[in-house]
């Protein structure tokens, strides 16, 4: 079983609760053992700022499954939580779930690619994937933690429980 880390996000129709629901989403999956889920973060938007600030998570879960077979799944719990996909990039959403790291695999499709191609440039991913893998390094080796150095936190802050 291939071990995966998603990203939870979600600033919209209570973000806290959806990333609730997305995480009893992820328990439930057949296909997979849920393994844990980080600390919720609050964090400032990428893009547009005028709307609302994140809350964001990272969950590892175990798969047999198929990359895309899992984005396959991982779209379809967002699409049942209110998602919708709009051409604004970075824009308000009610839930996202990206794949950041499916094993030591490289991923490089027209669906996929991994590690997620934002991993190690946004806060809201690296400290609550540090959280709970904090000796994790990339496929190409690289330890997560290096990239802390020169990651600015722009006011990411762990959300009491």
């Amino acid at each position: 079983m291939a071990i995966v880390y998603l990203g939870l996000g979600a600033n919209l129709n209570a973000p806290r609760q959806q990333l609730d629901n997305a995480v009893a989403a992820l328990q439930a999956l057949a296909e997979c053992e849920f393994v844990c889920v980080s600390h919720y973060y609050a964090s400032k938007p990428m893009g547009p700022q005028d709307q609302p600030d994140y809350v964001n998570a990272v969950a590892a879960i175990k798969t047999n499954l198929l990359p895309e077979q899992l984005l396959d799944l991982t779209q379809k719990i967002e699409l049942q939580h209110g998602r919708v996909r709009k051409a604004q990039r970075w824009g308000p959403r009610t839930l996202d779930i990206d794949i950041l790291l499916f094993g030591d695999q490289i991923i490089h499709s027209e669906r996929l690619i991994v590690p997620h191609y934002g991993l190690t440039e946004r806060e809201f991913v690296v400290y609550p994937l540090l959280e709970i893998a904090p000796d994790i390094s990339l496929p190409n080796g690289t330890p997560l933690h290096s990239v802390t150095a020169t990651l600015a936190l722009n006011e990411l802050q762990q959300l009491p429980l």
